[in-house]
């Protein structure tokens, strides 16, 4: 596989379009299963998913949207990516 990351690495502590990204690669470094969000730049939710505990996961979204987790934000690493071809 090979990855492109465009931007430093944050979490998801508060809510963030990750720097205005069109494509994250977001890994779950709790514990536990946590329920990550995906919103519009008004806050108003478009959907989530649960990512469990050591997943890595790639999401595409609109560069304003915003991505959050339910709880524990801070353990969840989110990067900038391009496209991944694999």
């Amino acid at each position: 596989m090979i990855l492109k990351v465009l931007a430093a690495e944050t979490d998801l502590n508060p809510a963030t379009n990750v720097s205005n990204a069109t494509v994250v690669r977001l890994y779950n470094g709790h514990s536990a299963a946590l329920v990550i969000t995906r919103a519009d730049s008004g806050s108003s939710t478009i959907g989530s998913f649960t990512l469990k505990d050591g997943e890595t996961v790639y999401v595409e979204k609109d560069p304003t949207d915003l991505l959050s987790a339910a709880s524990n934000g801070g353990s969840v690493k989110a990067a900038k990516v391009a496209y991944n071809i694999s």
